[in-house]
């Protein structure tokens, strides 16, 4: 993500340029333009998209830090979320983080394959307990995993995924996160009355 300030007398305005699969952008603009407008309504922002390329120039008119929200919100849609899913970044209280499985295997190598096999599980059985055990959203695109969620949760979440990777038991993994759901809850209210 490229971040650009304009030379303005009245208001600071800054641009972001972010880069998105080609594939993703139908998804980005949304049918009649859509989730494009709800984007640009939500974040104070002008979206200028170029459809060949997947280039996303972002052009803040409001609050700088909705936009840059909203360069997430892209960000989250171009890594395979539904744009409900991306959208939640607007609450103050969420964010995303995207882990590379290229860390985790040499370039060309099967073990990428089986890894995304294996976070998503048998007919996505294993990504759909994390995300009901943490009330996270799970997107596994490309050589790419990546967690939407608030902070505590995705904690959690993010440790899951990385028990997975590491070659632990899909069972050892919930049995983790069942006996961390009460943690969970409290950090939660403790961080409620801060």
């Amino acid at each position: 993500m490229i971040l650009k300030k304009m030379d303005s007398p009245e208001i600071p305005h800054n641009e972001i340029d972010l880069k998105i699969p080609r594939e993703r952008v139908g998804v980005l603009i949304g049918r009649d333009g859509e989730t494009r407008k709800k984007i640009e309504e939500m974040g104070e922002i002008f979206l200028a998209i170029d459809s060949n390329e997947g280039d996303v120039h972002i052009i803040q008119r409001g609050d700088p830090l909705k936009a840059t929200i909203s360069g997430e919100v892209v960000r989250a849609i171009g890594r395979g979320f539904n744009p409900e899913k991306a959208m939640a970044l607007f609450d103050e209280n969420y964010q995303l983080i995207v882990m590379t499985l290229r860390d985790y295997a040499r370039k060309g190598s099967r073990r990428i394959g089986e890894i995304k096999g294996r976070i998503i599980g048998r007919e996505g059985k294993t990504r759909k307990v994390m995300e009901d055990l943490t009330g996270t959203s799970i997107s596994v695109y490309g050589d790419t995993v990546s967690v939407i969620g608030d902070y505590i949760s995705i904690k959690y979440s993010i440790e899951a995924i990385r028990m997975i990777i590491e070659g632990r038991k899909q069972r050892t993994v919930y049995n983790f996160l069942e006996g961390n759901v009460k943690k969970m809850k409290m950090e939660k209210l403790e961080e409620a009355f801060r």
